[in-house]
C-alpha cells in the first residue's frame, strides 16, 4: 500500500534533485552553447563503423548490399572485402544525393547495422572520423581540441557542430591549453561574420580570449555594444574573453551590467555567469574582493537577488550578512524562493544575528527551518565554514 502524500517530503524529494544538479565548479567549458554525444563516441561504442552507398534491394529482402567506400572501425568480419551484407533491409537513395555513415554491431558473423546518418556526397566526414579516431590515441586533450579546431567551420554542419561538441565536452584547463596555439584573427573573423550562428559566440569569444591580444578586446567589446548580439546567447563567454584580454576595462563593464537594474535581466545574468567563472575557476585575473563586490551589487535587484544570496552562501561572504538578513520582509523582496535563500544563508552564517534570526524563525515555522537544513546537508557546493 503506497504511503501518504507528505508535502514536506515531495518539496524535499523536488528540491534535492535540483541541489544535485547543481554543476560541478569545474570545469566543462561553461561557455559552449552545445555539449552531448559526439560522433567519435559513437563511433567507439560500435563494433565496426563503415561509409559508402547502398545497393537497391527490396522492401522485402532482409539484407541491404553496401558498397563501402571507407571503413572507419575494422571488424574481422569485413576483412578487406568491399562489399557489406548489412543484415537488414535499409531504404536506397535511388538520386545518389547521399552517402551513409553505418554503425554497426556483429552477432554470429552477421552485420546488424543499428543507427545510420546521411550526408552529401562531398561530405568530408570519413576524413574527418577516420583523423579523429587517430588522434583519439593522443593522450593530451589540447592536441585532439586543435584537431578539432580546424574543422569548426566546415561546410557540412553535422561534422562543425561535432566538432564544436568536442569542446563542450572538453574540461577548461585543455581548451585554455588548446586555445594558446590557435589563431586570433581567424577567430576574430568568425565573430564578425553574421552567419556565425549566435550559440557558437561564447566558445570562440573563451578562445580569443586566450590566444588574442589586447586589441582583439575591441572585437569583444563591438559585439557587446551591438543590441542585436547582447542578448543573443553566449554574452557570458563574450564578457569573459573580454575580460581576459583587457582585464581593468572588461570588468569595469561587467560591474556596470551587474549594477544596472534596469538593464534586461538576461544581461545581468549573463555577467553573474561572467563574475562565478572569476571566482571559481579563474581566480588569478580579477581580485575575489571584487567578484564578491560586484555580485553583492544584486542584492538590491529583486528579479536576481536570490541568485545572488546563494552564490553568495556558496562562496562563505558572510561579511554580507547584516545586508542580506536586512531584505527579509523588504516588501520587493517579499518573495517565497528570495526568502527561502536569506534563511539558508542565515543557517550557515557564523555571525550572531544570523544565529539569532534562526532561532526566531525556528519559533514561527519549525517545518521550513527543518526543511532548509535537510537541503543543506545535500548541496555540494556548500561552505566549509558553518555555525
Amino acid at each position: 500500500m503506497a504511503g501518504r502524500y507528505s508535502p514536506h517530503a515531495f518539496l524535499l524529494s523536488v528540491a534535492a534533485f535540483m541541489l544535485l544538479s547543481v554543476p560541478s565548479l569545474a570545469p566543462a567549458c561553461e561557455f559552449c552553447g552545445m555539449q552531448g554525444q559526439t560522433l567519435t563516441s559513437q563511433v567507439a561504442q560500435a563494433s565496426m563503423v563503415l561509409y559508402g552507398t547502398f545497393s537497391p534491394g527490396k522492401p522485402d529482402d532482409d539484407f541491404t548490399r553496401m558498397e563501402v567506400e571507407t571503413v572507419v572501425k575494422k571488424h574481422d568480419v569485413l576483412g578487406d572485402k568491399k562489399i557489406a551484407m548489412l543484415a537488414r533491409y535499409i531504404p536506397t537513395d535511388k538520386d545518389n544525393k547521399y552517402k551513409f555513415m553505418v554503425f554497426c554491431d556483429v552477432y554470429k558473423g552477421k552485420i546488424d547495422p543499428f543507427h545510420l546518418i546521411a550526408f552529401k556526397t562531398d561530405s568530408d566526414v570519413a576524413k574527418y572520423l577516420k583523423g579523429a579516431m587517430d588522434i583519439a590515441k593522443e593522450k593530451d586533450v589540447s592536441v585532439r581540441l586543435a584537431f578539432f579546431f580546424e574543422y569548426l567551420d566546415n561546410a557540412d554542419l553535422e561534422i562543425a557542430n561535432d566538432s564544436y561538441k568536442e569542446f563542450g565536452n572538453a574540461d577548461y584547463k585543455d581548451v585554455q591549453e588548446a586555445a594558446k596555439k590557435m589563431p586570433p584573427d581567424k577567430i576574430a573573423g568568425w565573430l564578425k561574420d553574421p552567419n556565425t550562428p549566435a550559440f557558437r559566440h561564447g566558445l570562440y569569444a573563451l578562445l580569443l580570449g586566450h590566444c588574442g591580444k589586447a586589441e582583439h578586446g575591441k572585437v569583444l567589446r563591438d559585439m557587446l555594444d551591438d543590441p542585436k548580439k547582447r542578448l543573443s546567447t553566449g554574452v557570458d563567454g563574450m564578457l569573459v574573453g573580454y575580460t581576459l584580454l583587457q582585464p581593468k576595462e572588461g570588468w569595469k563593464f561587467t560591474q556596470e551590467l551587474l549594477k544596472d537594474s534596469d538593464k534586461e535581466f538576461a544581461l545581468r545574468y549573463a555577467a553573474l555567469r561572467a563574475a562565478r567563472w572569476f571566482h571559481n575557476v579563474r581566480t588569478d585575473v580579477i581580485d575575489k574582493k571584487d567578484v564578491v563586490a560586484g555580485v553583492a551589487s544584486l542584492l538590491d535587484q529583486d528579479d536576481i537577488a536570490d541568485l545572488a544570496i546563494e552564490d553568495l552562501r556558496r562562496w562563505g561572504c558572510w561579511e554580507l550578512t547584516d545586508r542580506i538578513l536586512d531584505l527579509y520582509g523588504k516588501k520587493s523582496h517579499d518573495i517565497p524562493i528570495i526568502r527561502r535563500n536569506i534563511l539558508r544563508y542565515a543557517l550557515q552564517s557564523p555571525d550572531k544575528r544570523a544565529a539569532e534570526f534562526v532561532a526566531d524563525m525556528r519559533k514561527k515555522d519549525s517545518k521550513t527551518v527543518e526543511l532548509a537544513e535537510e537541503l543543506l546537508k545535500l548541496d555540494p557546493t556548500a561552505p566549509m565554514t558553518k555555525k
